[in-house]
């Protein structure tokens, strides 16, 4: 008589297996369909551990999402998020650099490419201190026409000053003066375009420059910084009176009176001693 009740156990196992992979599929098929709002919650875990003040646990959480997920919608905030961190907050610049440029290279067509690519620039300039990259950075901002572009060939002339090149500089300085006329910087790069004709040894048009400065904008505070300065070109010239004339009517005015008290001491004795009694 054939005995019936229990399966076989290789039966049993199968059903066990079945029943596993068909969890496991759900499983998969949830984790699909929930993927973005699970990347959203790691991304917004990440910028609450920013404003936490846990800036490298906020970092690696951010930069693992991009990592991990590189096409998803947050990857290229969650990167440029991680970057910013690294390079504002921890100071661990050339890992910031990384980021920034693989934001720019991968997603080039998002909104945080701009972003990335003046971060970087700042980054070069001002942190290590590399002009010739700032420049090259600076650059392709100023070519894809990005808002603030005055301020980027600011950044450019600034560079070339830096690196000692200063008939670059003035070149720089010069195109933003003539590309962009409704710049509010203009009185500045004005005042700059002087300076640098100091240090090249023109001194006709150092004053030419300076004069230019007091005369545009009077109101600046580079109008005196210009007046100050043409007093010291004048002075070169040996045009002491002329130079005495100009400090003395920056008197009130002057933002640093001890410089300017030091200076007409100065003008003062050069004149007694070449014109004594006089």
């Amino acid at each position: 008589m054939k005995r019936r009740g229990r399966k076989p156990k290789h039966h049993r196992w199968l059903w066990f297996a079945g029943i596993a992979l068909v969890v496991l599929l759900g499983g998969g098929v949830w984790y699909r369909v929930n993927l973005d709002e699970i990347l959203e919650k790691r991304f917004q875990k990440g910028l609450a551990l920013r404003d936490a003040g846990q800036y490298a646990a906020a970092a690696e959480l951010l930069g693992e999402l991009q990592a991990d997920h590189p096409t998803c919608a947050r990857a290229p905030a969650a990167l440029l998020q991680a970057a910013e961190l690294l390079h504002i907050n921890l100071g661990r610049y050339q890992e910031a650099l990384v980021g920034y440029l693989t934001v720019e290279r991968d997603y080039a067509s998002s909104e945080e490419a701009a972003r990335a690519r003046r971060q970087a620039a700042e980054l070069y300039k001002y942190r290590l201190g590399d002009q010739l990259q700032a420049i090259a950075a600076y650059q392709k901002l100023i070519d894809a026409g990005a808002e603030g572009s005055d301020r980027f060939q600011y950044e450019v002339a600034d560079s070339y000053f830096r690196l000692n090149n200063f008939e670059q500089a003035c070149i720089e300085f010069e195109s933003l003066l003539k590309d962009y006329p409704g710049s509010t910087l203009l009185s500045e790069v004005q005042f700059r375009v002087a300076m640098v004709k100091v240090l090249e040894g023109d001194l006709d048009g150092a004053m030419a420059a300076y004069r230019v400065v007091t005369e545009r904008w009077p109101q600046s505070p580079y109008a005196v910084e210009a007046q100050f300065g043409l007093a010291g070109v004048l002075e070169e010239r040996e045009r002491l009176r002329e130079a005495l004339a100009i400090l003395d009517a920056l008197k009130g005015r002057y933002p640093n009176p001890e410089a300017l008290a030091q200076r007409i001491e100065h003008l003062k004795g050069r004149i007694d001693t070449q014109h004594p009694g006089r």
